[in-house]
């Protein structure tokens, strides 16, 4: 962690972790069962760390609902094809898997897209919690405590899903 910095912020849906390089945002963690992944270690903040804070305690209270923070993500082409392509959702918009992937030219590679959605380093931020089954339900979350934290982060946005 010595080339990375670190910051710490509270949220309704648990403390989250922003990781950087000093320029852009790498990382992000949502508290899970009280931990996060780097609670050893000491915080390094950078400007660009304050700002996605900031932004973040923003888009919580309902007065922020874009993120101009700059981010940093590696991953395969294809992963990194769908985060580019869940960065054009904006804030109450919803895609399902399906559609997603057909929005990178990969029609039926809908699992493949949910292992690249739950991959994603940046949730929130790059909003891979806007995504939905075929029918319109949640089937999972990688983030926070799962179901329950994208549940939480979908009613915020007022998106709707079926029952």
């Amino acid at each position: 962690m010595n080339d990375l910095f670190l910051i710490r912020t509270e949220s309704p849906i648990g403390r989250l972790e922003l990781i950087g390089d000093g320029d852009a945002v790498t990382a992000l963690h949502i508290e899970r069962g009280g931990t996060l992944p780097h609670d050893g270690e000491p915080e390094r903040t950078t400007a660009v760390l304050e700002t996605a804070a900031t932004q973040l305690r923003e888009y919580f209270a309902g007065t922020r609902s874009t993120f101009d923070v700059p981010v940093r993500m590696a991953g395969t082409p294809f992963q990194l094809a769908a985060w580019t392509e869940l960065g054009r959702l904006g804030w109450g918009e919803a895609i399902t898997y399906g559609a997603l992937a057909a929005a990178i030219g990969r029609h039926g590679s809908s699992r493949a897209i949910g292992g690249a959605v739950g991959a994603n380093p940046v949730p929130i931020i790059v909003g891979c919690h806007r995504v939905l089954g075929s029918d319109g339900r949640v089937t999972g979350y990688s983030g926070g405590d799962g179901i329950t934290t994208k549940l939480w982060l979908l009613a915020h946005e007022r998106i709707g899903v079926a029952a």
